[in-house]
């Protein structure tokens, strides 16, 4: 405990120091959006940042989702030289409040009145002890289901709404001969589906209290049991190639009609677009099963570090004001495939998917349906977040049965509270 003090006061005075040493109106901007579509959203900003006499010090980080970016941050925060802004997710945001290196972004806030523009279960995430800390730029749903129009059209299937009807629909489809699941085997979409069943089986209330508040009578209740037995009833309708695969390659799989339906974020409709497919012509996508009520989310979002330069601190607020401008919210989310995380934004320039989840996002965001996804980063703590994908990864790869994993679930996450 007492090193841990060390290395925390150690990294608060060298970021501290080193923060005082910014150029005049630079922003250094750390970022993992490196493919095609990301890589130009961003550049809007860097653009109408530039517009208005600021200096944008590119600092991408490909790989691992984030994972490599922030291995890359701490390296540097720790030596004593952390970039200016930083693209940080969920309660990773208060850990980094809690050393005292990020500035506080209310004035901004209270200018653009994002306290009005942002549901509320979204800025709890943004603050630390009340204050703006970090700027929201997107909102991803999680719970979609993907599904080729005609697979379904050809077999005359309605879109499944509920898991009875949906099993129906892959039984039909696997005797049909087409694989009724793409799935991709990795852990991370592992946890995407499970948590979507969750939410899907359970409920709105359950799902917060397993996966956000981590209860553990909940964890380990029947109702778990029976998501964990959905989870592994659906792999009998996935193919043998499926460990190990990429989540664009099974949404290819979707798209070419190899298969009928991919559970994923709403990255997915990039690959759609890419490949020249219109929604409700050539796929749709629709809530997941049980889950028209929920919308899991996962937002994209930067903190800013402290700096003492008058001028840095300029080119920061100038950088969070133009995050949540409707211009830079229109523009971004069109390219990104995500949809504005502020309300009062235009529908016209997005498409149908993206027009349907705008108004879901508002609709849950004043029923309670509004949820933070826990496989992306948004819910939980790192270790508790590791605990669960560790019971359901290994879960869904061996024999172990759905009451053994409920059990090994509660007592995982225990554990990881500790």
């Amino acid at each position: 405990m007492r090193k841990k003090m060390a290395l925390l006061v150690s990294l608060v005075a060298a970021v501290m120091i080193s923060a005082t040493n910014v150029v005049a109106g630079e922003v250094e901007v750390l970022h993992w959006w490196t493919s095609g579509g990301e890589a130009a959203a961003v550049q809007e900003l860097q653009k109408m940042l530039e517009k208005e006499g600021h200096v944008w010090k590119d600092f991408a980080v490909a790989g691992g989702g984030g994972s490599a970016a922030m291995t890359t941050l701490k390296s540097r925060a720790v030596g004593g030289n952390p970039p200016t802004a930083a693209q940080v997710k969920g309660p990773q945001i208060q850990d980094w409040a809690d050393l005292g290196v990020l500035t506080s972004l209310d004035s901004v806030a209270k200018a653009e009145g994002w306290d009005t523009t942002v549901p509320k279960v979204v800025s709890d995430v943004m603050k630390y002890d009340g204050s703006w800390v970090a700027v929201p730029v997107n909102v991803h749903r999680i719970n979609w289901m993907w599904l080729n129009k005609s697979v379904f059209d050809k077999n005359g299937i309605a879109y499944p709404k509920t898991w009875d009807e949906f099993f129906m629909a892959m039984d039909k489809l696997q005797k049909a001969g087409v694989t009724p699941i793409a799935w991709g085997g990795q852990n991370w979409q592992e946890a995407t589906v499970w948590e979507t069943i969750v939410a899907g089986v359970g409920g709105n209330d359950f799902y917060k209290k397993a996966l956000v508040e981590a209860d553990i009578a909940a964890l380990k209740s029947d109702t778990m049991v029976q998501c964990f037995e959905v989870m592994k009833k659906m792999k009998q309708y996935t193919d043998a190639s499926a460990p190990g695969r990429d989540w664009n390659l099974a949404t290819a799989m979707v798209i070419k009609g190899e298969a009928a339906v991919q559970f994923m974020g709403d990255w997915a409709k990039g690959e759609f677009t890419a490949a020249g497919k219109k929604p409700g012509t050539d796929y749709d996508a629709v809530p997941a099963p049980g889950t028209d009520d929920a919308f899991l989310f996962n937002i994209d979002s930067f903190i800013m570090f402290d700096v003492k330069d008058a001028d840095a601190k300029k080119a920061q607020s100038a950088m969070a004001r133009l995050i949540l401008s409707p211009a830079f919210q229109t523009v971004f989310n069109v390219n990104k495939g995500s949809i504005p995380v502020r309300s009062g934004i235009a529908e016209d320039p997005f498409d149908m998917i993206a027009v349907s989840a705008m108004g879901d996002f508002t609709d849950t965001a004043k029923s309670g349906g509004l949820m933070p996804s826990m496989a992306h980063e948004m819910a939980v703590s790192p270790a508790i977040r590791g605990a669960m994908f560790d019971v359901v990864t290994n879960f869904y790869n061996s024999d172990m049965s759905a009451a053994d994993a409920t059990m090994k679930l509660a007592a995982a996450v225990e554990e990881a509270k500790m």
